[in-house]
């Protein structure tokens, strides 16, 4: 399974890549930087469906109970920790890819607005999650503050994708939300894309868990 997963993201990634690079419309006043639309956007879904699984993890952690240990199963902070990484990782991404899709378009890579300010609290707020991941402290009660962040971080996600709706036009650079209305020949590359960052985020996930699975089979967690 994990030779599959490792092959089938990689074909879908490189497929997704030519098809962006080549195939995808030039748009006049942002040239190459509008192609990063195509992968700036799937970041973003990617990264948050991997705090969702943050948070499904840490309420099953907290619902948890190991019959073997009499403890909560550690599965759960595995999952939570593995998808934590990688939506950091990918939330990362998107505050690289943002400012290079902005340029062209506001004339500057960063504008102080609610949607930038917003993603950006939620990657620091996971910046603070792993400095508590490396302090030292006793693993089951680690996983116990770890599944509570993971939870309460969530929270601004919707936050996030609201945020076009929540606040002032005045202080919006972000668009609403209307992909509905874009032509087919860019919905097609964007719903592949995105179906290409999902299939490789799950690879991710998958590898990921296996290989915190067996730091904790080493230090006798397991």
């Amino acid at each position: 399974m994990n030779l599959s997963l490792f092959i089938l993201s990689t074909i879908l990634m490189s497929c997704n890549v030519i098809w962006i690079v080549f195939f995808t419309e030039m748009i006049q006043d942002q040239h190459w930087a509008q192609k990063i639309f195509y992968i700036h956007v799937p970041l973003a879904w990617v990264g948050f469906l991997s705090y969702f699984f943050v948070m499904v993890a840490g309420i099953s952690y907290l619902l948890s109970y190991n019959l073997n240990t009499f403890q909560k199963d550690l599965k759960y902070d595995r999952i939570g920790h593995a998808a934590a990484e990688i939506g950091t990782l990918f939330t990362g991404l998107v505050l690289i890819t943002g400012p290079i899709w902005a340029t062209p378009i506001w004339g500057q890579p960063w504008v102080w607005e609610p949607r930038l300010i917003t993603t950006l609290v939620l990657f620091l707020i996971y910046v603070g999650y792993f400095i508590l991941r490396n302090i030292g402290i006793y693993r089951q009660r680690l996983a116990l503050i770890c599944a509570i962040v993971g939870i309460i971080a969530f929270f601004n996600i919707p936050i996030i994708f609201a945020s076009v709706d929540f606040w002032a036009a005045e202080i919006q650079s972000h668009p609403k939300r209307v992909m509905s209305q874009q032509p087919s020949h860019v919905l097609a590359p964007f719903f592949f894309s995105l179906f290409a960052f999902t299939v490789l985020m799950v690879t991710m996930l998958y590898l990921r868990i296996k290989v915190l699975y067996l730091e904790d089979k080493e230090k006798n967690y397991v």
